[in-house]
């Protein structure tokens, strides 16, 4: 079949909130938009298959303060205040956005007033959609990009994927891209979490971009073992227990999710919500009526009946590492390429800890924006010629293997798996696990970098192999050379936080893992 061929001044790939609002601000910018995305723009991703928190605050000085400050210790004081303020600011604007553009059907509180605190995956996507379509946005579903392209100076100009209900090929050409891919759960089963597989990380390296706070990773969010449903907040009002009955002492949803992993490791662990009031428990059906349903299913009443949990890892979807960013456009290092949502490093707003739901939402809608924008501005500045360049394909392993041999990608993933997944390896981190998984996981990327390969819609797959392997070995390089514990960041055996080691860590590199300290915190101008 004929490859297909399209121009457009901006390509945004990925099709949760991130990258739709990307699309949408880059088209009320005047560019013409082509937004790729693995799944259905709209269905795909975490946020559309939940409700979500936003990290919403009113415009008043005192409040502004305290949301800041209650983050900066979590995160190891790696956050950024310029950034915070920014977010919170642009956060505020795209709610109302929301509300008079949208029609979003916020609830109402007692004074009449619409309660803007959270948003309903399902619905607040659905509308995204809408808004993209009506912005003139084209939008390619069921079309994962498989690499970028860059013209003969190295910039970013346009991406190749592969639609897979046409079983056809593609190529865009174009003056920018966003990459709005997601963080990476490891294909771990968190729910919505399988199309957040670290491509865009990979694509953006092979381009020589470089990831930031890839240390801080190791997230794992409380599940009953019987669904993939993750909604942590919950289980704030929770008890957890031993097999016995006993109070397993010590577990939480925040500060205690460790005492759950190391129980996890030798015996079943079992909850109770049995700490949240009637008026709490209808507000939480109210809020989230997801999380109930796997309950209801099974029958079972997690207010007053126990019920077996597990841990499912997140990775930089719910941690904070994802690709650098040069500025507060979202810019790379790259010429014309630029990150926004989970793709991204949230470091600027949350440091060193989670941004769980609502930082990261409202990362994902302000980081959009602005690499939307920017991605129009430095379209319409090139002209028209970015139609005309010549360009070349960036993509390596999964894709373009050094040797004949063939790979399946679903042995990579297996492979990544077995060093990622283990709580005693990623979460209970320590420099005697971590050198060894590391070493591991350099065994397998060399081997899909020799190997590795597919055909036709099954590119994609192997892409996405490849983007875990990559994924995994900078997250290990990365913890390794923390040599404290620091935000979300802890090892067992540098268990206190070095005054020394207030800065960010810069890494890279695909046959050649690296990682560099970056002194200090990004400090850079606006961007006009």
């Amino acid at each position: 079949m004929t490859e297909l061929d399209l121009t457009a001044d901006v390509l945004v790939a990925g099709g949760g909130p991130a990258g739709a609002w990307a699309a949408v601000k880059a088209a009320e910018a005047g560019a013409d938009v082509i937004l790729a995305d693995k799944g259905y723009l709209g269905t795909s991703g975490a946020t559309a298959a939940a409700g979500t928190g936003v990290w919403y605050v009113q415009p008043e000085p005192a409040a502004r303060e305290r949301a800041m400050a209650s983050r900066e210790g979590l995160g190891g004081y790696l956050a950024d205040r310029e950034w915070m303020a920014r977010v919170l600011d642009q956060t505020y604007a795209n709610m109302h956005e929301l509300a008079e553009v949208s029609r979003y059907p916020f609830p109402v509180g007692e004074d009449g007033a619409q309660i803007r605190r959270g948003l309903q995956g399902p619905e607040y996507m659905r509308r995204m959609r809408v808004r993209a379509r009506r912005a003139g946005v084209r939008i390619l579903d069921h079309s994962p990009v498989t690499e970028l392209l860059v013209d003969s100076e190295g910039a970013v100009a346009g991406a190749a994927g592969h639609r897979r209900r046409h079983d056809q090929a593609y190529r865009v050409r174009a003056g920018a891209v966003v990459l709005a891919t997601g963080g990476c759960a490891f294909l771990s089963k968190a729910l919505g979490c399988d199309v957040n597989t670290g491509d865009g990380a990979l694509f953006a390296a092979e381009a020589g971009a470089e990831m930031s706070g890839m240390e801080f990773s190791n997230a794992y969010a409380i599940a009953p073992e019987f669904t993939s449903v993750t909604k942590t907040a919950f289980y704030s009002y929770a008890t957890f227990y031993h097999g016995d009955g006993s109070v397993l002492e010590g577990a939480g949803s925040t500060r205690g999710r460790s005492v759950i992993a190391r129980a996890l490791l030798s015996e079943r662990v079992f909850c109770r919500i049995d700490r949240a009031e009637e008026q709490v428990r209808r507000a939480m059906r109210l809020a989230q009526p997801n999380f109930f349903l796997p309950f209801d299913r099974q029958g079972v009443d997690p207010f007053t009946e126990l019920f077996p949990v597990t841990l499912l890892a997140e990775g930089t979807v719910r941690g904070t590492g994802g690709i650098r960013l040069a500025g507060f456009d979202c810019s790379t290092s790259v010429p014309g390429l630029y990150a926004a949502g989970d793709a991204a490093t949230r470091e600027p707003i949350c440091g060193g800890f989670t941004g769980g739901g609502s930082h990261n939402a409202a990362w994902a809608m302000s980081s959009g924006t602005w690499a939307g924008q920017a991605a129009a501005r430095h379209a319409r500045a090139l002209g028209a010629g970015p139609a005309r360049r010549p360009v070349r394909g960036t993509g390596g392993a999964g894709l373009r293997p050094s040797t004949g041999a063939r790979q399946p990608y679903r042995e990579v993933v297996e492979a990544v798996q077995r060093e990622v997944l283990p709580y005693e390896k990623n979460y209970l981190r320590h420099g005697a696990r971590l050198a060894p998984a590391l070493a591991e996981l350099d065994r397998i990327w060399a081997q899909a970098r020799r190997a590795l390969h597919a055909d036709g819609a099954e590119t994609a797959r192997a892409r996405s192999a490849a983007a875990m392997a990559a994924h995994a070995r900078w997250m290990y390089a990365s913890a390794l050379t923390r040599t404290e514990s620091r935000g979300m960041h802890k090892r067992e055996d540098f268990p206190r936080e070095d005054p020394a080691q207030h800065y960010r860590i810069v890494s890279g590199g695909l046959d050649e893992v690296w990682t560099a300290p970056e002194p200090g915190l990004i400090t850079v101008a606006a961007a006009s």
